[in-house]
């Protein structure tokens, strides 16, 4: 033990030893002037000076100051806000945590609150400081969301909507998609069954439609130049055997070509694959980035100057695995949306998967429609040129 702590220890002990003597003695320990010999004051320097003085010390060590107080509140911020900041350096080499985090990265941001409130009842002025990292950090990446960036007008409405395979209700989905006033629709997740019920539904609404597997694109406007897109569905030596009829009865992607009045427009609709959070093997993405990144070839490869994509990405745009896409193509709901946007799961919506994407447009607005029979929610938004 240190000598200051043993000082300290031998002081307590001594003050504890004289309250007691104190007590049962009923001893008299104000502190008083006394007059000395020739008039002259001193101050009383027996036992309760020497307490007080040992009260006082025990007071200013028993609450440091506020500058001391809260180091695991203080800690805990700045490594929220150094985890916000360099989000981007995070490897994806075990369970794709990278990829993980950047999933949810606005979520991170009610770990500020929290840490706020702790600092508060500490009254830590250290861990409030330190706060101001993730403030600043998390307002760097997300304060244009906060604010509605939309105008009113566009030369086209367009929608994307994640129908889902399951739906207990395809007829209602339609009538409620028909009713939206999309110019430009794209349906996700068809199944053979629910197929009829949507060409049926919509088919008054829009007199152009075309089907490519699992996703389809309806329209207002004439049609040309359909073709699937391939992102690597099936995949391997095994992908290789199938002849093309049976891997397009499981196709998730389409391009078209719709005729504008401001000339053509090149559309895709996308279904990329879906992620898994496993206990064992983290965050599962092998056939998400795999289609994410031959989707991103296929746009770059495309000469058309305006281009629109419409489809369920099933991850976030903050996700490094759609640089490849992010890097040709900006989103509607970043450039003119208002709020983060979020579409699934539909009943309690924590991320933005269903996506619009443009280039060569002006996105004027974006918005989420209300939600139908299915566990996504339909996005749209209005474009100009």
């Amino acid at each position: 033990m240190s000598e200051p702590i043993q000082e300290f220890a031998g002081a307590r002990q001594q003050f504890e030893a004289e309250e007691r003597a104190e007590t049962l003695n009923k001893a008299d320990t104000a502190d008083t002037a006394e007059t000395g010999p020739g008039g002259a004051d001193r101050r009383n320097t027996g036992p309760g000076t020497r307490r007080a003085v040992i009260r006082r010390a025990l007071r200013v060590d028993a609450w440091p100051g506020p500058w001391k107080r809260g180091p695991l509140i203080a800690a805990s911020a700045l490594l929220l806000g150094l985890l916000m900041l360099l989000h981007a350096r995070i490897p994806n080499r075990i369970g794709n945590l990278g990829s993980l985090v950047e999933t949810f990265l606005p979520w991170f941001g009610l770990f500020i609150p929290v840490l706020l409130a702790g600092a508060l009842w500490r009254r830590s002025a250290a861990a409030a400081a330190a706060l101001l990292l993730p403030v600043a950090v998390w307002l760097n990446l997300f304060d244009g969301l906060l604010t509605d960036k939309s105008h009113p007008g566009g030369d086209l409405t367009v929608a994307s909507h994640n129908v889902d395979a399951g739906n207990p209700d395809p007829a209602g989905t339609a009538r409620d998609l028909a009713a939206s006033g999309a110019d430009v629709l794209a349906l996700e997740e068809l199944t053979e069954q629910a197929r009829d019920a949507y060409e049926k539904g919509l088919a008054k609404a829009y007199p152009y439609h075309t089907v490519q597997g699992t996703v389809g694109l309806w329209s207002k406007l004439p049609l040309s130049d359909t073709r699937p897109v391939d992102i690597k569905t099936d995949y391997g030596p095994l992908g290789d055997t199938k002849p093309a009829d049976v891997k397009m009865a499981y196709n998730r992607a389409l391009r078209t070509t719709v005729a504008t009045d401001q000339g053509p427009l090149t559309v895709y609709v996308a279904h990329l694959g879906s992620v898994r959070v496993m206990p064992r093997g983290g965050f599962w993405t092998v056939s998400r980035d795999r289609g994410a990144q031959a989707l991103g070839e296929a746009i770059a490869a495309d000469p058309s100057e305006r281009v629109v994509l419409l489809g369920d990405l099933n991850g976030t745009m903050d996700d490094r695995a759609f640089a490849g896409i992010t890097s040709r193509l900006r989103s509607v709901q970043d450039a003119a949306g208002g709020g983060f946007g979020f579409t699934w799961p539909a009943k309690f919506p924590v991320a933005r998967i269903d996506e619009i994407l443009v280039r060569g447009v002006k996105p004027e607005s974006s918005w989420v429609l209300p939600a139908t029979g299915s566990d996504h929610l339909p996005v749209a938004a209005g474009i100009s040129w």
